[in-house]
């Protein structure tokens, strides 16, 4: 479902979920990510982390998708090449909120940005989605 999502045909993503509640997302940065001085955009950094936090709570529903309700992100290390790691875990959860944390890691293993955000059950079913396997 997340690779045959159009946006991804553009970012070139490749998604992990090792175990129940944790996801890694990885990411190869361009220059057609870049802003005016030549490092990655913000919008990367926060794909990056929202996909891989929100895949990480989605990794513990298994019949609706979620819905990210709110995210904060920190940008810490600019990035201009290489490939990026960003590695989300559910860190708490209720029956209707679950929240998750991530860090965005540079090919180095530098972090260059962390970031948090809720998340969601929505009433969209998962069976329902083209993609969904």
């Amino acid at each position: 479902m997340y690779h045959a999502a159009p946006i991804n045909d553009y970012f070139q993503p490749a998604l992990h979920i090792p175990e129940a509640g944790v996801a890694e997302l990885r990411l190869t940065i361009r220059q057609d990510f870049h802003h005016a001085a030549h490092a990655a955009h913000g919008a990367i950094y926060f794909k990056a982390l929202d996909d891989a936090t929100f895949f990480a709570a989605n990794s513990l529903i298994e019949d609706v998708f979620v819905l990210t309700v709110s995210f904060n992100l920190y940008l810490t290390r600019p990035v201009s090449e290489g490939e990026v790691v960003a590695r989300g875990r559910v860190v708490s959860r209720s029956k209707r909120l679950y929240l998750a944390e991530g860090i965005l890691e540079d090919a180095r293993g530098r972090d260059i940005a962390r970031g948090s955000g809720a998340f969601m059950p929505s009433a969209i079913s998962l069976s329902g989605l083209k993609d969904y396997r």
